[in-house]
């Protein structure tokens, strides 16, 4: 109908490698939208394990689901993957997940809609931590956490996140030969992009209910390992010569949030440990 804006297709992309305890998980929530994804695509970089067995034997499983199974084998890195990725996708929108990112089943729909507006050109959305206690709650703080520091920002900054984001096709091939190819593996590649979009005034928006789930196994890592992830923000900033201090919203939000929910994550665990000990006695 004339004067409707058309509904855009969205193509999901997963970059993968080594990711066979949870590559079925996630194509399972991939598959099971209320509205179908254009195609489901994985790129596999160079696994040693069962990832590409697993995805073979899922398209075999759901033919009708388009799932492609790509390989990115000339170099080992999260962006040549994703840039891999991303630019096999034929779809209006390319979403843009983790291969552990259990996206919510309406997904496809909520980024289908955000993008009938014409003028946003990528979007992003809260995380909920899937393997935690609490969750819904957890997601109300992520959200409201978010929604608070985009405010105090004077919505001038949107970033993206990189378990649940999504970019235009046409906004990608505008920055695709820009973005940072990041070799020694420094920067955040999601800021990065949020980055180059916004030097070529290509709006980022905030989508509340684009919801991902993601594993909390990323709260695991050690102190030194931690520090060097929080650093990356400082890194990639460095990157791009940006010193505005507003710059250290994304740094805020994940500091807010990881916190608490690494706390959480511990006494999750611990009693685990004493049910399995006590189970055990």
């Amino acid at each position: 109908m004339e004067g409707v804006p058309q509904t855009p297709s969205v193509s999901i992309v997963i970059p993968a490698y080594n990711e066979e305890s949870c590559i079925r998980q996630c194509l399972v929530a991939a598959i099971y939208q209320s509205v179908p994804a254009h195609e489901i695509i994985v790129v596999d970089n160079m696994s040693k394990d069962s990832t590409a067995e697993i995805v073979r034997h899922m398209q075999q499983e759901y033919p009708e689901s388009n799932i492609i199974l790509a390989t990115q084998d000339s170099e080992q890195g999260l962006v040549p993957t994703r840039n891999h990725g991303l630019g096999l996708a034929t779809g209006d929108v390319l979403g843009r997940i983790d291969a552990d990112s259990i996206i919510e089943p309406d997904w496809v729909e909520r980024v289908s809609e955000a993008f009938t507006d014409p003028d946003v050109m990528a979007a992003t959305g809260p995380v909920v931590y899937y393997d935690m206690p609490l969750r819904r709650f957890g997601l109300k703080a992520d959200d409201k956490m978010r929604q608070l520091v985009l405010k105090l920002a004077r919505k001038q900054y949107h970033f993206l996140f990189g378990s649940n984001m999504a970019v235009r096709k046409s906004a990608w091939e505008i920055i695709k030969d820009q973005v940072c190819r990041d070799e020694e593996d420094l920067m955040h590649e999601d800021i990065d992009v949020s980055l180059h979009l916004a030097e070529n005034n290509l709006l980022i928006r905030y989508v509340p209910a684009m919801v991902s789930g993601m594993s909390a196994r990323r709260l695991e890592d050690s102190p030194k390992d931690y520090r060097y992830y929080v650093n990356r923000f400082d890194r990639t900033y460095s990157a791009h010569q940006i010193t505005e201090r507003v710059l250290r919203v994304p740094m805020l939000i994940f500091m807010s949030v990881y916190y608490p929910a690494k706390v959480l994550r511990y006494l999750h665990t611990a009693r685990k440990g004493q049910a399995t000990v006590r189970g055990g006695i």
